[in-house]
């Protein structure tokens, strides 16, 4: 939990520096003729309205931090489960329980633990075996699956922050035509822009997110 809270913060302080930064970087690049996908990106991200895009950045940041904290927790907990279900069926194979069960507990991850629990049990008989690595796999993939409803949460929320930017910037430009009389491009062009700017950034939000949890969830099976 410290590791997760360290890593959130970390990315968060990170994320605000740079968009503190952004301002003065679009306008040095801006003066040295400088381009790219990255640039323009940022640069539109400038232009949008900062109170939906700030809102927009944070589920970024914080969905990041979720992704890569689960991503190493999986890494760290992934085993060559093919050997070591070799190794433990040569230990049962040879009558060495004992040594099947310090195997496991000698290997990190979830697999490891399923197995040495269906090792305890292996005195009740196939089914004693087969309800304690049920009962404790469903535990385990509990806590393989922990933070992933967050990570779903923002992909969901940064669209609906960018939709919400989209209709509030489009009243906002209806409210200028009547102010003004007037259905002048002008008048309405740069309230639009800035109103479907945030809807452009919640979608690459949710879409860079959404790419995280289809690898997580695949790690995961």
């Amino acid at each position: 939990m410290n590791r997760k809270l360290l890593m959130t913060a970390g990315l968060f302080t990170l994320g605000l520096m740079l968009f503190s930064t952004a301002p003065a970087l679009a306008q040095e690049a801006e003066a040295t003729g400088e381009t790219g996908v990255f640039q323009v990106l940022k640069e539109q991200f400038i232009a949008g309205d900062w109170r939906f895009m700030s809102l927009v950045l944070i589920c970024l940041i914080l969905g990041l931090a979720f992704c890569i904290e689960r991503i190493i927790t999986l890494n760290i907990a992934t085993v060559n489960t093919d050997k070591l279900v070799n190794q433990i069926e040569e230990k049962v194979a040879s009558g060495d329980i004992e040594g099947a069960k310090e195997l496991c507990k000698a290997t990190p991850g979830p697999t490891a633990s399923i197995l040495y629990e269906g090792l305890n049990n292996s005195d009740k008989g196939i089914e004693g075996v087969e309800k304690a690595i049920v009962s404790y796999g469903s535990v385990q993939m509990g806590l393989l699956e922990k933070g992933l409803v967050w990570i779903s949460l923002f992909i969901a929320i940064a669209p609906m922050l960018g939709f919400m930017g989209t209709v509030i910037g489009m009243i906002y430009a209806f409210d200028r035509i009547e102010a003004a009389g007037d259905l002048s491009p002008s008048i309405v062009a740069g309230g639009i822009k800035v109103a479907l700017l945030t809807t452009v950034f919640g979608l690459i939000v949710a879409i860079i997110l959404q790419i995280f949890y289809n690898y997580i969830v695949s790690k995961i099976d």
